[in-house]
């Protein structure tokens, strides 16, 4: 499995970053349809994650998209109830799942502190590794499908889904998912994704926007190493986006700065 050498695309703005993105998975989405029948996406909360769903239900092209030959998982998830506002996927189900035509049977959430583990968040992402490795193609290796994009948010402590700098949870290299617990922003107990399951992904896409995010964004493209800057390690096989906005982008060495869109 090789690295895609990460490629920056900087927005004017927030508002245009959301939009943009939202034209480009939609496109990915009915392009990977034309081209197998289906096709996959791992979503990511926060504020980013949430305003490029609400662009994509804002957006007369979604129409475009076979909803109900699409996949949907998820790439962390706070291990609270699950009705919790809190998780990724019920403010999902509220910016845009809600409102298109997804077969229930391909929503794959993480599970809820109040499902069938109770409290137990090993056993919780033990189980969702156990779903991701019924879907993979048969000697995948890694035990996860092929995304065709996986979305991820940059913290502005450089965390990507719920690996944190210097966390146990980001030098885990065999596991396709963890349970995290002392996450230092709340809440402090989650279900993550592990690098190797973020780079079997055929493209990796990596949202930041925000004056807040500008450090992370310069520190990760550093190459300082993902345990110090775990951004720095999710890449994707065949292709690697950073999707920033000006102000995300505003402590990058100018040479490393594409012109603005």
């Amino acid at each position: 499995m090789t690295a895609a050498s990460p490629q920056l695309v900087v927005h004017r703005d927030k508002e245009l970053m959301a939009r943009a993105t939202a034209a480009r998975l939609i496109t990915r989405i009915v392009d990977a349809q034309s081209a197998r029948g289906t096709a996959s996406v791992v979503l990511t909360g926060g504020r980013n994650g949430n305003a490029l769903l609400a662009a994509i239900a804002a957006s007369p092209a979604r129409d475009a998209v076979d909803w109900a030959r699409l996949d949907l998982w998820w790439g962390d998830e706070r291990f609270v109830a699950a009705d919790d506002p809190d998780r990724n996927a019920v403010q999902a189900r509220e910016e845009l799942l809600g409102r298109v035509p997804l077969d229930p049977a391909r929503v794959h959430e993480m599970p809820a502190s109040d499902g069938v583990d109770g409290s137990d968040v090993e056993a919780a992402a033990a189980r969702y590794a156990e779903e991701l490795a019924k879907a993979a193609a048969p000697g995948s290796g890694i035990g996860v499908p092929a995304f065709d994009v996986l979305l991820l948010g940059v913290g502005p402590d450089t965390h990507v889904a719920s690996l944190f700098p210097e966390h146990p949870g980001v030098r885990e290299d065999e596991l396709t998912v963890v349970g995290v617990r002392g996450a230092p922003k709340p809440p402090p107990t989650r279900v993550s994704l592990t690098l190797p399951a973020i780079r079997a992904a055929r493209e990796v896409w990596l949202l930041a926007a925000g004056e807040d995010k500008a450090g992370a964004v310069a520190l990760a493209l550093s190459g300082p190493g993902e345990i110090q800057a775990p951004a720095s390690g999710a890449y994707g096989t065949d292709r690697t986006l950073w999707l920033l906005d000006e102000s995300a982008a505003a402590e990058l060495p100018a040479r490393s700065r594409p012109g603005t869109r």
